[in-house]
């Protein structure tokens, strides 16, 4: 995913946002009166369980019925609808939804969002698995027992919370309020029908059922309260983003890196600090107007001097150019005379009409 999308956030993209995208719920008055009844549903529900209230009988009816038993026809397909609950694959969909998310509306508080509401299902759930220990119906010791504190981690159901909380997430990130009012549904719908497998199942007792329904719905209703946290959190993600860009720049494809033989154009009057050009060298003049086909032996280049004209054109596929019919003038030396070395001069298929001349031979 690149990241310039996410930090580099442009005047036209936030005007053609829509402003519903970044909508955050606010803890109403309706929220927290539903938060407040489901805590105290949570509190009598684990209370019952310690009390081994009449709760606790109906897990041993519902066990020794054996739903499983009962409508095997619907095992198999059973089998597969309770890993909606389960909290790896689970959190592997809804992160890769919500990963699209982020890119499209460039901001990380869609996923930022999941990992919270995550990590406040695993401690507050998993503080009260360990802490009561009771184990599952399967491994059941004493009928009308409540088999707590024997080193299990069945109640409450963590694969009903994570239903809960998971697919919850979705509704409530979504963009608009019908959205969010579908989401709602099939969420609930999903969670209680995760729940209903696992007592078909015989993995959970009731009362694990309705004590995991409680704790993922008290971890959405918390979530707004931890809406500063998170938006505190994109902030500092997306400044360490943006520190992190720059260094992680890579040079353009084919530009040379420390090339001491590239050819360097001349400067021009607008580069030149005192508004003229550099002089060049008489001799790396001479050494750019020499032919390709002279020798390098004859070529004088001082090895301090880069020459600032273009190359002769020709390369590995196309060879220097030859002119039969024409004269180059002879290239300067350093010491200033007009002399050729030997074998400097290309050799001509027909002379000149004028040495032709001199000669006596017809032109």
């Amino acid at each position: 995913m690149r990241t310039d999308r996410i930090v580099a956030h442009s005047e036209q993209e936030r005007g053609q946002e829509r402003p519903n995208d970044r909508e955050v719920p606010g803890m109403s008055r309706t929220r927290r009166v539903l938060f407040g009844t489901t805590l105290v549903a949570y509190a009598a529900i684990v209370v019952a369980v310690l009390a081994s209230t009449p709760l606790v009988s109906l897990d041993w009816q519902v066990m020794l019925f054996r739903p499983y038993k009962q409508w095997p026809q619907y095992h198999a397909f059973l089998d597969y609808f309770v890993v909606l609950g389960q909290r790896g694959p689970t959190a592997v969909m809804v992160a890769a939804w919500l990963g699209w998310r982020t890119w499209k509306q460039r901001s990380l508080r869609p996923l930022l969002i999941l990992g919270t509401s995550l990590l406040l299902l695993n401690v507050t759930v998993g503080s009260v698995k360990y802490g009561l220990g009771r184990l599952g119906p399967h491994y059941a010791t004493t009928i009308g027992s409540a088999e707590l504190f024997r080193g299990g981690d069945i109640f409450p159901s963590g694969h009903t919370a994570n239903a809960v909380v998971t697919w919850g997430v979705l509704a409530y990130l979504a963009t608009t309020p019908l959205a969010r009012r579908v989401g709602s549904v099939v969420s609930a719908m999903l969670a209680m029908g995760v729940g209903m497998t696992t007592i078909y199942l015989g993995t959970h007792w009731v009362s694990d059922v309705l004590s995991g329904w409680c704790a993922g719905l008290l971890v959405l209703l918390a979530l707004p309260w931890f809406e500063p946290l998170v938006a505190r959190a994109e902030e500092w993600l997306l400044g360490l983003l943006a520190r992190l860009r720059p260094r992680a720049a890579v040079a353009p494809a084919g530009a040379p890196v420390g090339d001491p033989g590239a050819l360097v154009p001349p400067r021009g009057a607008s580069e030149d600090p005192d508004g003229a050009r550099e002089p060049v060298p008489a001799a790396v003049v001479a050494t750019a107007a020499a032919p390709a086909t002279a020798p390098a032996s004859t070529a004088v280049r001082p090895p301090s001097i880069v020459p600032l004209v273009p190359p002769v054109r020709g390369g590995a596929h196309h060879g220097a150019r030859s002119y039969g019919q024409r004269y180059d003038r002879a290239a300067v030396t350093a010491s200033g005379t007009n002399r050729r070395a030997h074998g400097e001069r290309p050799v001509r298929q027909t002379p000149p009409p004028v040495q032709a001349a001199r000669r006596g031979t017809p032109g």
